[in-house]
């Protein structure tokens, strides 16, 4: 549904798109991730014919969004970074309006895309007034209701939840997952939990190139190139550390937490495919050190993101 054909945006000699491929498939919700100045909201403009690319391609729904760019954006929905709206329109009246540019013209059609759209993203309440007279969460959900109200295939999404309180994201949140059974979603975030809560894949882009593309478990898992098992129990600290150690095929041990219990905390890493937790049970239990926790642990998203975008 969405496909970027070695994609590539120049401004003068800096390059800000170099030579993108990556293709999202029906039904799939992809965070577009990235540091300032990356490249994400170029990338997201060329998508949807708002930028001429240089060189390659960008194609919605198998349509060369360059080719016949208003035909594209009949079938598509886009939510830019600074939300444009109308201040002077009524809240309805805007949301009409957009829904007869994007060609609903039949009043009975449009009034009950305009009807479900103002329930979907919680704004019945604020019928009446102008948008201009809107807080900030409200005109960032009036730029989604706008962005969804023709019933689009794909939807582009620069910071959707941007400005929004906590039952306002979680609500977004919660439309977004809806809207992935029957549309193609790709949305840029600065806010990493958002990611692992909504979306089914992600991008990582810096200085204009991917980075990395893959599920956040999978990416974790590449990057860390290592096993890491952290492990709780009770006994002597320095021993305990010394014997794990000596274990074949740990590369390091680490000490983490200890309480008055008399318990502690280590983490110990291996080589990547080497899972050290049934050496770690069985020496625990030679030496009689009762394990209070065991688990294998992974790069948190934030952590990912940092090895990949400050590296580069």
């Amino acid at each position: 549904m969405i496909r970027a054909v070695s994609l590539t945006k120049k401004f003068d000699s800096r390059v800000a798109v170099d030579h993108l491929d990556f293709e999202i498939p029906r039904g799939q919700v992809v965070g577009f991730l990235g540091p300032n100045g990356a490249g994400k909201t170029t990338t997201m403009r060329l998508l949807t014919a708002y930028l001429p690319p240089d060189e390659g391609r960008a194609e919605l729904m198998g349509q060369d969004v360059s080719a016949d760019p208003l035909s594209v954006r009949q079938r598509l929905g886009y939510l830019p970074e600074n939300n444009p709206l109308y201040d002077d329109f009524e809240l309805t009246d805007s949301l009409h309006y957009v829904a007869k540019l994007r060609g609903l013209n039949d009043p009975k059609e449009r009034w009950e895309r305009v009807k479900l759209v103002l329930r979907a993203c919680g704004l019945k309440r604020e019928i009446g007034k102008k948008v201009g007279e809107l807080s900030k969460g409200y005109r960032q959900r009036l730029g989604l209701a706008q962005a969804i109200v023709h019933d689009p295939d794909v939807l582009i999404l620069d910071e959707p939840t941007s400005g929004l309180d906590p039952n306002q994201v979680q609500e977004v949140r919660s439309l977004i997952r809806e809207l992935r059974q029957e549309k193609t979603v790709l949305l840029s975030t600065h806010i990493l939990p958002e990611v692992t809560a909504t979306c089914d894949r992600v991008i990582i882009i810096n200085s204009g190139r991917i980075v990395a593309d893959g599920t956040p478990e999978q990416i974790s898992g590449d990057v860390q190139n290592k096993n890491r098992l952290y492990i709780e129990l009770k006994g002597p600290r320095e021993a305990i550390e010394t014997s794990f150690q000596g274990l074949e095929g740990a590369t390091s041990v680490r000490p983490e937490s200890q309480t008055g219990s008399g318990c502690s905390g280590f983490i110990i890493e291996s080589e990547a495919g080497r899972d050290l937790r049934e050496e770690v049970f069985n020496l625990a239990s030679l030496k009689r050190w009762p394990i209070m926790a065991m688990r294998q642990e992974k790069l948190s998203l934030e952590e990912v993101f940092r090895k990949l975008t400050q590296s580069q």
